[in-house]
């Protein structure tokens, strides 16, 4: 009998999306980074919901606090993704009966952080009890229809590229889940990248404002995976000839005897924006980000072959479909 843990996240999502019908005139299609409603004056409402479960969620050392803001960061994020400035923020909170008073004030402390921090506001949300502590985030935010970014629209010959480098936080969890330690100071940078991610909201509106973007996802999931959602919803395959991996990754790497290209290929829980610019269109993109302090990254090029594939002075070699998925782990 086939269960959530044997056919995972993304094969569950597919059987349900076979329930629904779809909203007439939707902006943004089903298997987005987020959904939208037509306000019918030009503008959507884009909103999202991500889910943050204590124990599996929540990795060791993270305070209530922290967890808190991520979940903030992690539901702006996707509204990031699609060029969208969030504006409020809501959460349903599962509490067990004896969770400390104090514990409930710091997850208060860090909706508000998270939702200021990127310009928003807490506007609401829901409690009830429950045998751990749950967050269901909800994010809010309005925008013109014809500036979100989808993740369908990339095209042969686009130009891939991306906000930042990968693999710190795939460095930071073989510290916090498997032991492997580094020193000090290398230490605290990597697992600041766990207890404190940052979104790009100000970069992917900066983008859709440039109107240079013809798809983006964040990495949350993972560079290797969000490459695979893109192709799944472009039509398109990847030819990546560049991986920016930070010196810190590739240290940590070295210490251990690991390849830090799999550390930046198959991580996860980095909101990163990865996203592709049209043809002739590389510099507007630029551009944009340089405005808003972000450096654009370029990582190959998309094309007409629906494959995934790395080029390593001049082999070409197939990335797998590996990161982050609910259910199965991994």
């Amino acid at each position: 009998m086939a269960t959530a843990g044997k056919i995972g996240e993304r094969a569950l999502i597919e059987i349900m999306l076979r329930w629904f019908t779809p909203m007439p005139g939707m902006p943004l299609p089903f298997w987005d980074d987020a959904m939208a409603v037509d306000l019918g004056d030009g503008r959507a409402a884009v909103l999202n919901t991500d889910m943050l479960v204590w124990e599996t969620d929540v990795p060791r050392g993270m305070t209530p606090y922290q967890a808190a803001r991520k979940a903030v960061v992690m539901n702006f994020s996707d509204l990031g993704a699609k060029g969208v400035q969030p504006q409020g923020f809501m959460a349903s909170l599962g509490i067990p009966r004896d969770l400390e008073v104090e514990s409930i004030e710091e997850i208060a402390q860090g909706f508000e952080a998270g939702a200021r921090e990127y310009g928003g506001y807490v506007i609401g949300g829901d409690t009830n009890e429950a045998s751990d502590i749950i967050i269901s985030g909800v994010a809010l935010g309005v925008a013109r229809k014809d500036k979100i970014i989808k993740r369908e629209g990339a095209k042969p010959g686009d130009v891939l590229a991306a906000t930042g480098p990968f693999g710190l936080t795939a460095a930071a969890f073989k510290i916090i889940l498997e032991g492997l330690e580094a020193p000090e100071g290398l230490r605290e940078t990597l697992v600041e990248s766990v207890y404190h991610p940052m979104a790009r909201i100000v970069e992917g509106v900066a983008l859709a404002e440039s109107g240079a973007a013809t798809s983006s996802i964040d990495s949350s999931d993972g560079l290797s995976v969000s490459l695979y959602d893109l192709s799944r919803s472009s039509g398109v395959g990847f030819r990546v000839e560049a991986l920016p991996i930070p010196q810190e990754v590739a240290a940590y790497a070295e210490q251990h005897g690991l390849d830090p290209g799999d550390l930046a290929l198959y991580g996860g829980e980095e909101y990163e924006l990865v996203f592709t610019v049209a043809e002739g269109r590389l510099e507007d993109a630029r551009e944009a980000l340089a405005g808003v302090g972000c450096e654009l990254l370029e990582l190959g090029v998309a094309t007409r072959e629906t494959g995934i594939v790395i080029v390593k002075n001049g082999v070409k070699s197939p990335i797998e479909k590996r990161g982050w998925e609910h259910f199965v782990g991994a």
